[in-house]
């Protein structure tokens, strides 16, 4: 396929609305491409080149763009105005696009607009392939070392001569991190199930599939290849398994409220305490060298990060295994546990050897779906648990998780409240005989944390996705930023929904870098994900991609925010690095929060 024919479907998709319309123009574009195709097609439209956890990012700046645009302006003259219609000289041709930039709000529009000028003296003489605008689009986003940048804006210039205008359009956004087209995973995948069956049938083998082996782009090219429906099941559900290296997606916990309402669902339990840390998944190999990654539970690859799991081999009885641990930090001086916030100064890119004696950290290791090349997801938890026990011993680096195995609920009370005591977050229970279930769905892993103490308070926090803040005043006049407007998401929609404007519990240094954080996500329009009241509309809009916990009085119904309820007197806790926006808070989870008395 050309890509320019890519780019008319991604020129369509950004305006289509209805998520039933999307999934079928996404279905046409996979029927339409070849199958060496796909894999990489899959990537791009997510605005990737490589899934997720692989990393792989551009490390272009808004600026390098500017000055490639500005490159590409010709010189003004009578017959071929400039941008602007003014003399490049005067200004210079980088200072006008800046001006064009920030009348837009959108490089990607301004991209277009330059290239259409550009193709007026010079002629589009052959359009390239998804596939080579694919290996340009890596080339350019490997490029490292000395120089690198200038070797990056020359590729890209070159690169923009050889595109139409729409298509440099979407290049930009891709190549920026701001290809937003309101789609996620699960709309790719009931659109591959739509290409081959003209419905959403076989979304839930897919999601099954995509569950064990978190890579759109294999998944979709291995399910796209075989036409016979029954291979295809065959193929999914007993080929495709987990593979080193590739993330399982995690499972998360549901939320219930009292030790009964578990022991009713769930019948017999095994609790484990719930620690205030980062969910890691060790993926290990016995080799030379061993192979050994990491990734959090939004899928990021966070290797470099744990140096001190290099040592691993040397505890570990077994060829390979995948782990599912939580990375908590610890004052070396008392040994005590730190808090989340500090343990996460260890997502660092430079001076994490520093980082690693100033915040020491252990595993502690509570499930095993993977052993010597057999998976192990749908053992029941017991099974997991015993043969997690005969892999490793207690040392400095991975500990074994505790746990108190019960079907009483006044035993499993006692025991939540001993962790509470013991200041830990509350307990995680988790069904005897269910098998590893990613994502948050059935009642296999359930969690109770702490009421936050005072009656009539919301008996949990929540996560939400910060959409976009109002200006202060007064005071706050200064930082530019007063409030933001948060939201929780709807997976049955595939939408977020306004839940409640935020401004307390916010200290000075906070709300600077809350903004700092706003700005690196700042859009000028309503993203498409968005579901909004016209009477909350933000003064600035952030894309999705900025989480936060909060902590609130109650739930209210609520007229004008369009999860149905608002928040009373919420208060920032932190901000939750360790999660991507789709593992915010649900609307579902919304509904099941209860209110301590």
């Amino acid at each position: 396929m050309k890509f320019t024919t890519l780019s008319q479907y991604l020129q369509t998709l950004e305006a289509t609305a209805s998520r039933l319309e999307i999934t079928a123009i996404l279905a046409k574009i996979f029927q339409d491409l070849s199958e060496e195709e796909v894999q990489h097609t899959c990537y791009l439209l997510q605005g990737q080149l490589l899934p997720q956890y692989m990393g792989l990012e551009f490390q272009i700046a808004v600026k390098t763009v500017i000055k490639v645009l500005a490159r590409l302006q010709p010189s003004a003259t009578a017959e071929m105005p400039s941008l602007f219609g003014e003399q490049l000289n005067q200004p210079p041709a980088v200072v006008l696009v800046e001006k064009k930039y920030k009348q837009v709000g959108d490089l990607g529009k301004v991209a277009e607009e330059v290239v259409e000028l550009y193709r007026s003296g010079h002629p589009l003489e052959q359009d390239l392939t998804i596939l080579e605008v694919y290996e340009k689009l890596l080339e350019i986003a490997k490029e490292s070392g000395g120089q690198s940048q200038q070797r990056k804006q020359d590729k890209v210039v070159a690169l923009c001569e050889q595109l139409d205008p729409v298509s440099a359009k979407f290049v930009t956004r891709i190549m920026l991190g701001r290809l937003r087209l309101g789609f996620s995973d699960m709309t790719l995948m009931d659109s591959l199930s739509w290409a081959m069956c003209g419905d959403k049938s076989e979304r839930e083998m897919l999601e099954a599939a995509y569950q064990r082996r978190a890579d759109i782009g294999v998944l979709a090219h291995e399910y796209l290849k075989i036409l016979d429906k029954d291979q295809r099941r065959k193929a999914l559900e007993e080929n495709y398994m987990i593979a080193l290296g590739t993330p399982v997606v995690p499972a998360l916990c549901q939320r219930l409220n009292s030790t009964t309402e578990v022991i009713e669902k769930m019948r017999e339990v095994i609790a484990e305490p719930k620690y205030d840390g980062l969910r890691v998944q060790i993926h290990f190999q016995q080799g030379q060298p061993p192979l050994l990654r990491t990734f959090t539970r939004n899928l990021e690859e966070t290797s470099s990060m744990f140096p001190e799991l290099h040592d691993i081999p040397s505890f570990l009885h077994c060829q390979s295994c995948v782990l599912d641990a939580e990375a908590i930090g610890y004052d070396p001086s008392t040994g005590h546990l730190i808090s989340f916030q500090q343990t996460i100064q260890r997502k660092r890119k430079h001076g994490v050897a520093e980082k690693a004696l100033e915040v020491p950290v252990r595993f502690y290791v509570f499930d095993l779906l993977y052993l010597d090349g057999k998976n192990l997801i749908d053992q029941p938890l017991t099974e997991r648990k015993e043969k997690l026990k005969a892999l490793f011993s207690d040392n400095q680096i991975l500990i074994h998780t505790e746990e108190f195995r019960t079907s009483d609920p006044v035993e499993l009370l006692k025991y939540h409240q001993h962790a509470l005591a013991e200041g830990l977050e509350g307990v995680v229970m988790k069904q005897v005989d269910a098998g590893y279930q990613s994502g948050r769905k059935g009642w296999s892993w359930v969690k109770m944390k702490e009421a936050e103490g005072q009656s009539g308070k919301l008996n949990d926090t929540l996560d939400v996705i910060v959409m976009g803040y109002y200006y202060g005043r007064g005071k706050r006049a200064g930082f530019g930023i007063g409030a933001c407007l948060t939201g929780i998401w709807d997976e049955a929609t595939q939408r977020v929904l306004t839940l409640a404007k935020i401004g307390t519990g916010l200290t000075d240094e906070t709300l600077a870098e809350v903004k700092v954080r706003c700005d690196q996500l700042q859009t000028p329009d309503q993203p498409a994900e968005y579901k909004v009241n016209s009477m909350l509309q933000p003064d600035v809009w952030c894309l999705p991609g900025l989480v936060v916990e909060v902590a609130a009085d109650e739930l209210t119904t609520s007229p004008i925010h369009t999860a149905g309820q608002a928040l009373r007197f919420p208060r920032f806790m932190k901000f939750r690095d360790d999660k991507n926006w789709q593992q915010s808070t649900s609307l579902v989870e919304l509904q099941g929060i209860q209110i301590s008395r």
